[in-house]
């Protein structure tokens, strides 16, 4: 079986790459299995200093993958397992990312985008409600930009993404690296023990969130997921049509 998810290592940073091109990157229940491993063997190992997450392709991730869907819970605990790592977690994006790969981004420490990402928070658009990755996105991400691309699930920009503090910044000319060498520099720089004692208190409403809300929103994603707007949004999707609702 092809590895879904392939880490490197280079001076202190280990960088997973998320290769699922044939579902754009999207969450399946192997891919979050395998990411989960990968986290865990990097939190574990004393010789990581930081974990960068990118991605093949175009596409960071196109959420959850609608015909070998996660668990409900493993996704929670994916999340949680990126907010809770003693290590700093960047996102590197340079392409496009969708409904719960978002999540992915609200998870990470730091976030940065190149010019040529876009995000979206697609869920209503095919019946369902961005309920479980709001755990760590409602806490850090600005409310009332929020209720708008929630609700309406407009595609927007890298410049809007750090505004609204989804991102830490957006490159210009698609140079994602070069805004993270100050990053990853400062990250080689910091004590390790300094860096996992700073993340836990900055993590520390993010986890809350976790705690309060986690068991009543995964009931929530279920029983959306088994509506039957949510039958008719995916198949809609899945044959590249509208849904009866749309005007």
């Amino acid at each position: 079986m092809t590895a879904l998810v392939h880490p490197t290592h280079e001076r202190g940073i280990t960088t997973l790459t998320l290769d699922s091109p044939h579902n754009r990157n999207a969450l399946s229940a192997p891919l979050v299995h395998e990411l989960t491993d990968a986290l865990k063997r990097a939190g574990k190992d004393d010789d990581v200093r930081a974990v960068v997450l990118t991605h093949t392709g175009t596409t960071f991730s196109a959420g959850a993958d609608l015909r070998e869907p996660p668990q409900p819970k493993a996704l929670v605990a994916l999340l949680r397992q990126i907010v809770k790592l003693r290590k700093p977690v960047v996102a590197r994006v340079t392409g496009h990312v969708r409904a719960g790969g978002l999540g992915l981004l609200g998870a990470c420490d730091i976030a940065a985008a190149s010019d040529t990402a876009t995000f979206a928070f697609t869920e209503v658009r095919i019946g369902v409600a961005p309920a479980l990755i709001s755990l760590p996105l409602l806490p850090r991400v600005d409310p009332r930009a929020l209720a708008r691309y929630y609700l309406t699930g407009e595609t927007f920009g890298p410049a809007e993404a750090a505004r609204i503090g989804l991102l830490t910044a957006a490159g210009d000319h698609a140079d994602v690296d070069e805004v993270l060498a100050p990053v990853l520099d400062g990250l080689r720089r910091a004590s390790p023990h300094a860096l996992a004692e700073t993340k836990r208190l900055l993590t520390a409403k993010v986890l809350e969130a976790f705690d309060l809300d986690a068991g009543e929103l995964a009931r929530l994603s279920a029983r959306l997921f088994a509506s039957a707007d949510a039958h008719e949004g995916m198949t809609a999707f899945l044959e590249r049509r509208d849904p009866p609702w749309v005007l």
